[in-house]
């Protein structure tokens, strides 16, 4: 999982790279119907498909794991915004 999670700062699900999300859907989440990761890890399709599962997971379930939906505040400014 993911370093930056914590208890306190769980990590947005938006965040997840291809690698990582398949490992946390295959091992933690015990989802066994993904096509293999050399299918999809460099198909543009592949990581939408894969934070898709993620949709099928109870919200108590992904705060278990410490994952949410919420995108992480940025430490950087948005691009339209004046610095």
């Amino acid at each position: 999982m993911n370093p930056k999670a914590s208890p306190e700062r769980p990590v947005s699900i938006v965040e997840l790279g291809v690698a990582e999300a398949y490992d946390l859907l295959v091992n933690r989440f015990g989802v066994q119907d993904l096509p293999p990761l050399e299918a999809i890890e460099n198909e543009d399709w592949g990581r939408d498909s894969l934070l898709s599962r993620f949709l099928e997971l109870s919200p108590p379930d992904l705060a278990a794991a410490g994952l949410t939906w919420d995108e992480a505040p940025s430490d950087h400014p948005a691009l339209d915004e004046p610095t």
